[in-house]
């Protein structure tokens, strides 16, 4: 099994995943796109930024959408348990030779900015300004009826040297994919808050942003969004399901934002808690692994990406095709 033992005293305590910031070419735009279709809200906003949150979280923001000349991720958030774990994730870094600096965010205390070990900017930070509870505020409820941000999946070009450096930061190996021929893992879903993910890795072109996922209550809110955007001129934005995932087995929706950043909707996969849980092996050529049902992902599921600011992508080093619709 080419999967790592778990870490499960590591270095330093990464909570959950947090934040994602994307570049966007025309703000208004975008703005309707994630408070209409998706349902997120607007906690504050500027000629240049807007933030939004969904409807569980108290934190300021889950999604910043910066006004820019192309379209682009920024970095990839997540919230460590304490404020002395930044301290002790700053010297793990810097330890591995990865650049290291304190950065200013509006609504977050003090916020580490580094990279992992392909180039994925990652920031870390501890305290977020609390917002009051909405979640049973019913009327503010539209679109998908998103209720928190769930997971990041990124493409990687080497999806073990991923997958070993995450591991070393805690992150958990739930379900794999591994290629048989080769015995290299081609997917991994890694977890720290109890999920099955909050972060995956792709083999591919990378590293890039595959899709931010967001969790919803119900399959039923998943068809609703799918008539909602067939009627409001989103149509073309509707990339792929809906469908069950083997892996994870989560109920899904893959839909494209104006810029082309990929937003996954999601629900009913299942808890992953226990620290002796084995991880779940799946063969590339196992039609079920991305499909428990539903038609298979297009060419443009394996190959469309977010390209990180800054970050100039390589080809992956695994030469492994897992099945792709005509």
């Amino acid at each position: 099994m080419p999967v790592p033992a778990y870490n499960l005293y590591p270095d330093f305590n990464v909570l959950r995943l947090s934040h994602v910031e994307f570049k966007v070419t025309d703000l208004a735009a975008s703005k309707k796109f994630y408070t209409d279709m998706i349902g997120l809200q607007v906690t504050d906003e500027t000629d240049e930024r807007v933030y939004l949150r969904a409807m569980e979280e108290r934190g300021h923001h889950c999604i910043v959408l910066q006004q820019a000349e192309e379209a682009r991720a920024g970095a990839l958030g997540f919230k460590v348990f304490a404020e002395e774990e930044l301290d002790k994730a700053e010297a793990w870094f810097q330890a591995r030779g990865k650049p290291t600096s304190w950065i200013e965010r509006p609504y977050q205390g003090r916020t580490l900015l580094t990279e992992d070990c392909h180039g994925i900017p990652l920031e870390f930070y501890f305290k977020m300004e609390r917002l009051p509870h909405i979640h049973q505020q019913y009327a503010l409820y539209k679109g998908v009826k998103p209720l928190r941000i769930d997971h990041f999946n990124c493409f990687s070009p080497n999806v073990d040297e991923s997958v070993a450096f995450y591991n070393e930061m805690g992150f958990r190996v739930t379900e794999y994919t591994e290629d048989e021929d080769t015995q290299k893992l081609w997917a991994a879903w890694m977890h720290r808050k109890g999920g099955v993910h909050d972060m995956a890795f792709t083999n591919g072109l990378g590293p890039r942003l595959h899709h931010t996922a967001f969790w919803v209550p119900t399959p039923l809110d998943i068809i609703n969004l799918l008539d909602l955007m067939s009627t409001s001129g989103y149509i073309a934005n509707i990339e792929r399901g809906p469908g069950r995932h083997g892996i994870s087995n989560a109920f899904f929706l893959y839909i494209l934002d104006p810029d082309g950043h990929r937003i996954e909707i999601y629900c009913s996969d299942y808890q992953t808690i226990d620290p002796d849980l084995e991880p779940i092996k799946w063969d590339l050529k196992d039609p079920q692994r991305q499909t428990l049902w539903g038609a298979p992902a297009p060419r443009s599921w394996f190959e469309h990406g977010s390209l990180f600011e800054g970050v100039e992508p390589r080809p992956a080093e695994l030469n492994a095709t897992p099945i792709i619709a005509p």
